[in-house]
């Protein structure tokens, strides 16, 4: 029987980033009416944790929105992590915490964390499309960081921002290069804040993006559909697995909400699949 592995992502800093990628709310440019902190308290955090883990998620990112990390941050992230690791053991803790260096990445390792998620978003033609404040390379080179780490590596991107299809295949082709364990597919939603307002895609078409991605990404363990899955897929959500998804974000994302947890679950009952309870599970 397949087992579908339940993500879940804890936003413990929002709202704060300097950066101007167009296809972010989390941007402080775009003023974009969302709830900004600066560090979620830790029992909060713990709290979503617990909650999530008994939903049945097996990973919990722990998200900072910024470029990338500073001491500050890291120093927060890793309290978090020990924390975590000790009252919540069954979780495989996830940090998504922008560009980092190789040591930093080796600190988050020895708190906990077991894999670094650090998408490409695009291809690196397009990029400079929806970015001008940092360089695409910059992102390659942390998820080379995080492989020389040891961390596992998740990386991804977005689909439906107006890239072209062979802006499509490039990224692909560059996270092959890259080996990430786990591919998160986010499609596009768009704030009425944000300049980027593209055509949005059919679900056909997103299904047949999800299909090109396993195929490309075969060495992937896990295809992950993540932020945009109930806008894009609407009562269609159930063929995302029949493309080639054995992962997915449950609960909310980082500033919208997601579909009610019991309606994930019982969706994945109804198709006959069962929940993943380790890494190892296929």
């Amino acid at each position: 029987m397949k087992k579908i592995f339940l993500c879940s992502i804890c936003n413990i800093n929002s709202g704060t980033c300097n950066e101007d990628c167009k296809f972010c709310s989390q941007s402080v440019k775009y003023k974009a009416d969302i709830e900004r902190y600066k560090q979620k308290p830790i029992e909060q955090i713990l709290e979503e944790a617990r909650r999530l883990e008994g939903l049945g998620a097996l990973g919990f990112c722990l998200v900072t929105a910024q470029k990338g990390l500073d001491d500050k941050t890291l120093d927060f992230v890793c309290n978090v992590a020990s924390t975590l690791k000790r009252e919540v053991p069954r979780l495989r803790l996830i940090a998504c915490n922008g560009t980092a260096s190789l040591e930093q990445l080796k600190e988050l390792k020895r708190s906990g964390v077991s894999a670094y998620n650090h998408n490409l978003e695009t291809s690196r033609d397009f990029y400079p499309q929806v970015c001008t404040t940092h360089p695409w390379d910059e992102r390659y080179e942390t998820c080379e960081n995080v492989n020389a780490s040891g961390l596992k590596l998740i990386s991804g991107g977005i689909f439906g921002m107006g890239e072209t299809p062979e802006d499509r295949l490039s990224m692909l082709n560059s996270l092959k290069e890259l080996n990430p364990i786990s591919v998160p597919l986010n499609f596009y939603h768009h704030n009425p804040a944000l300049p980027l307002n593209p055509n949005p895609l059919s679900v056909d078409e997103a299904l047949e993006l999800i299909r090109l991605s396993r195929k490309v990404l075969d060495k992937a363990d896990r295809i992950m559909i993540a932020g945009g899955r109930e806008i894009t897929f609407k009562e269609r959500q159930s063929e995302i697995f029949e493309a080639g998804a054995n992962s997915i974000v449950i609960g909310n994302y980082l500033t919208t909400a997601g579909r009610e947890a019991d309606v994930d679950l019982k969706m994945l009952q109804e198709l006959g699949f069962e929940i993943a309870t380790t890494p190892e599970d296929k």
